[in-house]
């Protein structure tokens, strides 16, 4: 099976932050199988089962704070 990966970051506001989640998850809570994705000039669709799983991690330090979230199935 090929390898697909598509990674972007940018410094976002707290505000845009937030929306981009809220986003994301009314495309998940949505009736359809199917959530659609673009990415500049990529656009992509992804078929989503019922279930995933969930793995949510917080790393802490001096410099930085992450807050990663992540979801597979």
């Amino acid at each position: 099976m090929n390898s697909f990966e598509i990674e972007k970051r940018e410094r976002v506001s707290r505000s845009e932050a937030a929306t981009r989640l809220r986003r994301i998850a009314n495309l998940l809570s949505g009736e359809d199988e199917e959530i659609e994705f673009e990415r500049g000039e990529a656009k992509f669709k992804l078929s989503v089962p019922d279930e995933l799983e969930m793995k949510v991690e917080i790393e802490l330090d001096d410099e930085e704070s992450e807050l990663e979230i992540e979801f597979k199935w």
